[in-house]
């Protein structure tokens, strides 16, 4: 692992420690149960975990973006729906109103988002749009007097219906620019709008103690004063989001990528074969070797990319990099894993097994694999080719 601050040393160890004796021990039942850990977010925001990269003047921490990153890899070495709930919660939810909101915005939202109190969401993707978001999306927001009318409906979005969910920001159309383009805004909806419709829970493959849903919007009218930055600029926010959260997506997969070369290392003691700890065969002794370098690598991809995006330099083809190494690292070390264990492995009560399930979506979520690349491209300046 690379050598980090003080400061940082000392977050990673303190999460590590959370991670390990209060989210371990319960999140398998609760997994198994698809129940959202509640206690655990609790716990969580009595951390300042929900306020990491949030100034102290708007009740958070006054860390960084990092800081929140080398948070996510610690609880995701655990679990990755714990995490997962954390990375939508502040990278998606808390971050655009920090980055976009007004005063006003900031001071409504912000000290209960970084408490933890209040979860926020980021209503972007649509049931038909899919990486096709500005093409795809069908949502619209009509200005009507002092108040912005919305109908449409969004899809996958985590965090959009827990007991503690406050805010959702929402995408959709605003009108057409003279190009003949959509003009896209962000609006932000309270919980319990009327006219705002909340889905049951999905039934998923993985990332169980999650919340996700879909959303529906029937004649939904919120004030004018709830436009999240400027008109027209929603698009351009929701890109800035996307990089930032790719980064934390990384330092996710990177966390469930080391989860597995941590359960194995355990498990190749205590499982024998043939009269030797199975460790001691050269076959799984080099899978575990190769676990190893796809996570240390992937974990210097991420570390990189956010170096560049705290120091104002571009970062987006480093961000899409951390985002596609992390993520088929995880879903490499998940497979690999899964085989080390065995007949083990297919069973819930071990950790791989849960890994396994949560691994996929990591190569689909905040941007296809493929659209990784397409972004790599497009940044070595391919796209005009």
């Amino acid at each position: 692992m690379p050598k980090l601050a003080e400061e940082y040393e000392d977050l990673r160890k303190t999460v590590e420690e959370f991670a390990r004796d209060v989210v371990a021990p319960v999140i398998g039942d609760l997994y198994e149960r698809e129940e959202f850990p509640y206690d655990i977010v609790r716990q969580m925001g009595a951390m300042g975990l929900f306020g990491l990269p949030i100034p102290e003047e708007h009740g958070g921490m006054g860390g960084d973006y990092f800081a929140l990153c080398l948070a996510l890899e610690e609880l995701a070495r655990v679990d990755s729906s714990v995490s997962i709930t954390l990375e939508a919660a502040v990278s998606l939810g808390a971050m655009p109103i920090y980055r976009f909101g007004t005063d006003e915005q900031r001071a409504t939202w912000l000290p209960r988002l970084a408490s933890g109190e209040t979860l926020g969401a980021f209503g972007l993707t649509e049931p038909g749009g899919g990486s096709d978001v500005p093409g795809g999306m069908r949502t619209t927001a009509v200005l009507d007097g002092d108040e912005w009318v919305i109908n449409g409906s969004k899809a996958f979005i985590t965090n959009s219906g827990t007991d503690i969910t406050g805010v959702v920001g929402v995408a959709a159309i605003t009108g057409e620019r003279e190009n003949g383009k959509k003009e896209i805004s962000t609006i932000l909806v309270p919980s319990g709008t009327p006219g705002f419709t909340v889905s049951k829970k999905y039934s998923k493959v993985g990332w169980n103690c999650s919340d996700t849903r879909e959303l529906s919007f029937t004649d939904c009218r919120v004030p004018a004063a709830n436009l999240l930055g400027q008109r027209g600029r929603g698009y351009a926010q929701f890109l800035q989001t996307l990089d930032e959260g790719r980064i934390a997506i990384a330092a996710l997969s990177v966390g469930l990528a080391q989860g597995c070369v941590d359960e194995c290392l355990r498990y190749v003691h205590e499982r024998r074969a043939f009269g030797h700890p199975i460790g001691h065969y050269q076959a799984i002794q080099f899978k575990i070797a190769d676990m190893e370098v796809r996570t240390h690598t992937a974990r210097l991809a991420y570390h990189h990319a956010a170096e560049r995006m705290l120091a104002g330099e571009p970062f987006k083809k480093e961000a899409a990099i951390a985002k596609l190494v992390s993520s088929n690292a995880a879903m490499d070390n998940a497979r690999d894993a899964t085989q080390i264990f065995g007949g083990y492995g297919f069973m819930n009560e071990y950790p791989v097994g849960r890994f396994y399930r949560d691994a996929k979506i990591l190569e689909i979520g905040e941007g296809t694999s493929e659209v990784q690349r397409m972004l790599i491209a497009r940044e070595l300046g391919l796209s005009s080719l």
